[in-house]
C-alpha cells in the first residue's frame, strides 16, 4: 500500500488573509483537514485550521499562512496525507491509491501490465497502465465496464478492453 495519498491541490489564493482554494479529492471538501496535518512530497507540513466547501473546491486556512502573497506562493502545491491515517475502506470500496502497482489482466487472465496512476482530467476517472511489452502506457476510462473486477486480495484488476484497444494491441504485436 502506498504511504501517501493525494487529498488535494492548491489552485490559488482566496482573499487577503492567507486562505487558499483547494481542489480536493476527498469525499466532501470539508474532509480536507480531517486526517491530520497535510504534507508535500518535499516534506513541508500544513496544519489545517479552517476549511469550508465552495463550488468545486474547498477554501482552507493553514497555520502560519497569513497573507495573500504567502497563499499565492502555494499555487500548484499537492497536499498529501499518510495512507494509514485514512479510515479503512468498506467492503467493495477502495482508495485509488490502493490500485497503484496492481497487475492488470485481460478477461482471460493474460497479463497486460501494471496500474501506474488514476487520473481525472475533468471528464471522469482514467486508469493508466504501463504495458508489459515495454511499449509505453495505455489510458482507459476507469468505469465498471472497462474495469469489471478489482481484486485487492490477489493484487490484480481485470480489464475488459474495448475492441479498438484490443485491435491496436494485436496490430502492434504482429
Amino acid at each position: 500500500m502506498p504511504g501517501d495519498v493525494l487529498l488535494g491541490a492548491v489552485i490559488g489564493a482566496q482573499g487577503l488573509k492567507g486562505e487558499v482554494r483547494v481542489k480536493t479529492f476527498t469525499e466532501t471538501p470539508e474532509k480536507l483537514g480531517a486526517y491530520g496535518p497535510l504534507h508535500t512530497r518535499d516534506g513541508r507540513r500544513f496544519a489545517v485550521v479552517g476549511v469550508r466547501a465552495v463550488k468545486d473546491a474547498a477554501i482552507a486556512q493553514f497555520e502560519g499562512i497569513g497573507s495573500r502573497s504567502a497563499a499565492e506562493s502555494l499555487k500548484g502545491t499537492e497536499l498529501y496525507v499518510l495512507r494509514e491515517r485514512l479510515p479503512q475502506a468498506r467492503a467493495q470500496q477502495f482508495y485509488h491509491a490502493d490500485l497503484i502497482g496492481l497487475r492488470a489482466e485481460d478477461t482471460v487472465g493474460r497479463g497486460i501490465g501494471k496500474v501506474i496512476a488514476i487520473h481525472n482530467f475533468g471528464a471522469g476517472d482514467v486508469i493508466e497502465i504501463a504495458r508489459d511489452d515495454g511499449e509505453g502506457a495505455v489510458l482507459m476510462p476507469f468505469t465498471r465496464e472497462i474495469v469489471p473486477t478489482i481484486d485487492l486480495e490477489n493484487h490484480r484488476i481485470v480489464i475488459a478492453a474495448p475492441e479498438e484497444v484490443e485491435a491496436e494491441t494485436k496490430g502492434s504485436v504482429e
